[in-house]
């Protein structure tokens, strides 16, 4: 048994997010319930808390009284504050993919599991990078915006210098082969696409979709000769500014920029001028250095930039019927004492 003692053991469950696709439904919480075995207690917090990013940076007073003699936390992340309130915690289970703020100093020192929600949001943020993609290689931006002002003109369509392409025209860099990647992968090569992964360990071979993998420090040689770069890697040390202003000067005339992982890898600055300039064909970006993204920002006013704001993983229907799966079938392996799925490395940052 992996901590606890003979007394009963409790799971706090502080999902109760502001934005409603993100909060657990009812019966999410009743199945919690009748899950349980016997020795344990379910408390579910009924504040509201923020699902942002990696989680709240504040807990309500709720959750600081719900979580000090709790063995179990299961939230979007964990702030340091209910953390240090919390002696009694073994095990916190993240409904987010993200962790960068979880792991102050005494996590990252402490023996507590840590475990997230990396790949739970695949699918949705895979089907997010197709239609992003195909919005631009197929030029819809240049028919959105002929629609809005009432012209009709298929010269940017038919001309030599015409921008249409199609995914098998494409050679694709995905930086970032982990749960995300290869479901953006598998997608994009299902369409024609040829992709080449950036792996951490390449040793371990290509997954699904990829036609090959490289180590990050190719990524100069890749970058060449891609048209498409998606970044689909955690936020660390080492992938933090990963799309510099150099390497986007690498890439050849007319490439596509994608981020749907954090917004400390890319140069936003720099990627607007490239892409004003006629450098590059166009971007497609979901998250941003800083939420929400400034309105004297650059990205807001160019056409070919698809915006949004933070929303590729929703998915209000298959969300909690993945997020529990996973949860549920952690907790059986933690209560048997088995190794855990989507266990955090405190150090590395994924």
């Amino acid at each position: 048994m992996a901590g606890g003692d003979a007394q009963r053991r409790t799971l706090v469950v502080d999902l109760a997010a502001r934005s409603r696709n993100w909060s657990l439904p009812p019966e999410g919480a009743a199945t919690l319930q009748a899950f349980a075995p016997p020795e344990w207690s379910v408390r579910i917090v009924s504040a509201q808390t923020s699902s942002d990013g990696d989680g709240a940076a504040k807990p309500s007073d709720e959750v600081v009284a719900a979580v000090r003699d709790a063995e179990v936390y299961f939230g979007f992340g964990m702030p340091r504050a209910l953390f240090l309130v919390a002696p009694g915690v073994r095990w916190v289970h993240s409904a987010a993919a993200g962790v960068s703020s979880a792991l102050f100093t005494e996590m990252r020192e402490s023996s507590v599991l840590f475990t997230n929600s990396a790949g739970v949001h695949g699918a949705p943020i895979a089907e997010y990078v197709c239609g992003g993609l195909l919005y631009l290689l197929r030029g819809f931006d240049i028919a959105v915006d002929q629609q809005r002002r009432g012209v009709w003109d298929k010269e940017p369509f038919v001309s030599d210098t015409s921008v249409l392409r199609e995914l098998a025209d494409c050679s694709v860099l995905v930086v970032g082969t982990g749960g995300l990647g290869g479901q953006i992968a598998r997608r994009l090569s299902a369409l024609g696409a040829r992709c080449t992964g950036i792996r951490r360990r390449p040793e371990l071979g290509a997954p699904d979709g990829f036609a090959r993998v490289v180590p990050l420090s190719t990524i100069d040689t890749e970058l060449a000769r891609a048209d498409i770069v998606v970044l689909a890697a955690p936020a660390t040390r080492l992938t933090e500014g990963i799309l510099s202003a150099h390497r986007l000067d690498l890439l050849p005339r007319d490439a596509i920029v994608v981020n749907v992982s954090r917004g400390s890898l890319l140069d936003e600055d720099a990627l607007a001028q490239r892409i004003t300039g006629g450098r590059l064909r166009g971007a497609v970006l979901d998250v941003f250095g800083t939420e929400p993204l400034a309105r004297e920002s650059p990205l807001w006013e160019i056409r070919c930039v698809l915006l949004t704001p933070h929303v590729s993983p929703v998915s209000p229907r298959r969300f909690w019927e993945r997020e529990l799966a996973l949860f549920f079938d952690n907790w059986r392996r933690y209560i048997a004492g088995q190794p855990l799925r989507n266990v955090v490395d405190k150090h590395e940052g994924y």
